[in-house]
């Protein structure tokens, strides 16, 4: 693994492997979220018309990605399958999953409904399991107020341990901060110390402790080994493929 504060961290090859293009592009941008969270209003913003349709390799989940500049850089933005958790339990979270934990996208950017947070949080720790380079967009917050919600978004920051952007996507608000926030994120000039739950039990833990540490012989640089931990107990069949293929193996490298 690079040591590069500032170098993009994206998996180029595997971001291949999932029929993404990347060549002459800095950072590769993931957007999640729920569905009807306004998650393609934010990527129309991004975007405008540098996007482009197709489907997901070998699957019929249908893929959106597209591009924009902002202080020089180049930003790949892919727009994942709107879902409700990362559990793999169907084609929709096992695409949002598989390109958030093999492509390493550069930023994750999860967009929430201010409406119905507690809801939405839950997609939201779970991408925080597996990455720690995120922002979240908190969108709706028009809707918010009007149903007399408040959310105290530096708190809710400081609790997630990642920036939260209070948004309007359909007026445009918040998009401005959004984009400086991905940049800070992407270049490392933001650190991102995300929220990781330790609700299991004792007996749990150790079982997660003891097959971390054999992982982390076998793979010693693999960036999220208490989940991939995690996986494996719940019995995920696609993270033991990755062991058993050597796509695991792969996230060690540098791009």
């Amino acid at each position: 693994m690079s040591d590069c504060t500032n170098c993009p961290v994206h998996h180029k090859a595997n971001l291949v492997q999932l029929g993404i293009n990347v060549d002459d592009f800095n950072y590769v941008l993931a957007l999640a979220g729920n569905p009807n969270t306004g998650k393609s209003t934010i990527f129309n913003n991004l975007t405008g018309l540098r996007q482009h349709t197709g489907n997901w390799p070998g699957k019929t989940v249908a893929r959106a990605e597209g591009a924009y500049s902002y202080t020089e850089e180049r930003y790949k933005v892919v727009d994942l399958p709107g879902t409700y958790s990362l559990l793999s339990t169907s084609t929709d979270e096992e695409v949002a999953r598989d390109f958030i934990l093999f492509g390493r996208p550069d930023v994750t950017v999860i967009v929430a409904d201010a409406t119905r947070l507690q809801r939405n949080l839950n997609l939201a720790l779970q991408v925080l399991e597996i990455t720690d380079r995120a922002v979240l967009a908190l969108n709706l917050m028009d809707e918010a107020k009007r149903n007399g919600i408040e959310i105290d978004t530096r708190a809710l920051s400081r609790e997630l341990g990642i920036p939260v952007i209070p948004m309007v996507a359909r007026r445009r608000e918040g998009m401005t901060e959004l984009i400086q926030k991905i940049s800070e994120v992407a270049s490392g000039q933001f650190i991102c110390k995300p929220h990781r739950l330790k609700s299991h039990s004792k007996k749990v833990e150790n079982a997660i402790n003891a097959l971390s540490q054999k992982l982390a012989l076998q793979f010693p640089d693999l960036p999220n080994i208490r989940w991939v931990s995690m996986r494996l107990l719940e019995g995920d069949q696609s993270i033991m493929d990755a062991i058993r293929n050597g796509k695991l193996k792969d996230l060690e490298m540098t791009t």
